[in-house]
């Protein structure tokens, strides 16, 4: 159950719309860029932020399977996207420079330490972004979402490393409204979302709970300022998945700042 509030009206989405157009344009020509790269995954966030941006700018998109992860209905629904968007794109697969990086730790696998491999890929991929996006003067559009930023749900100088975010203000749930506003596919729409960071992933499973249980809380405490046990009862969720949602957030701020500068300066000063 969504909470209320949580969904905008029509009139809302058509202002977001135009907010996150005007933003990627202005991205764009501050940068004196040629457009934007974006890596399309056949998820519903590359979806969304690829149809906005190719209404306004250039855009190059990047498919990056991995053969061990990657389905071939995700590459399928890129595809289709990039066609239907009239958009350039290439395939590039990436398995063989993952199992590059697993060879040259051999004492540990990925079985191991699933997590840290898994984390390989969204790493390359941002490799490879910035790569297509150097050579012909692009800036990197990141895909990632309200919920996933404050959920520390991406990788670190992964697909975390982008020159913006376009839908990093808007929750799971407004995510999914705006996909049919603009007309996102719904075969993409109704997919379980997935990283892709190995085969049968999905974020729900991972994180534990469902994004209408996450976004309610999220929203519950972040944007109207519950306290905890007024969310419990706003929410309806347990009590375990709340404190859930909070230490992830807590757990995870390293993720959405920049790294810390020890100031040496300030302190051969005060001597």
């Amino acid at each position: 159950m969504v909470m209320k509030g949580l969904e905008l009206p029509p009139e809302s989405l058509v202002q977001c719309e135009n907010l996150i157009a005007d933003s990627i344009v202005k991205i764009v020509e501050l940068s004196n860029s040629s457009g934007a790269a974006i890596a399309l995954s056949g998820g519903i966030d590359s979806a969304l932020v690829a149809t906005l941006a190719s209404r306004v700018v250039d855009v190059h998109a990047l498919l990056l399977p991995d053969h061990a992860s990657t389905t071939p209905e995700d590459m399928k629904d890129a595809e289709s996207l990039a066609k239907d968007l009239g958009i350039d794109y290439e395939i590039i697969e990436i398995g063989d420079l993952v199992q590059g990086i697993y060879d040259r730790r051999p004492k540990i696998g990925p079985a191991e330490c699933r997590l840290a491999y898994a984390n390989i890929k969204p790493r390359l991929r941002m490799i490879m972004n910035y790569f297509a996006a150097n050579l012909d003067d692009r800036v990197v559009l990141g895909t990632g979402n309200k919920t996933e930023l404050l959920m520390g749900y991406f990788t670190k100088y992964g697909d975390g490393g982008v020159d913006i975010l376009p839908i990093g203000d808007l929750y799971k749930t407004r995510v999914r409204q705006m996909a049919k506003h603009v007309g996102v596919p719904e075969a993409i729409i109704k997919k379980p979302p997935s990283a892709g960071l190995w085969a049968g992933q999905t974020d729900e499973a991972e994180m534990g709970a469902t994004y209408e249980e996450i976004d309610s809380i999220l929203y519950a405490v972040f944007d109207l300022g519950m306290s905890l046990e007024e969310v419990e009862k706003a929410t309806g969720a347990s009590d375990a998945t709340i404190k859930m949602v909070m230490e992830r957030v807590k757990n995870s701020e390293h993720k959405r700042s920049m790294p810390p500068v020890v100031g040496i300066e300030q302190a051969l000063v005060r001597k």
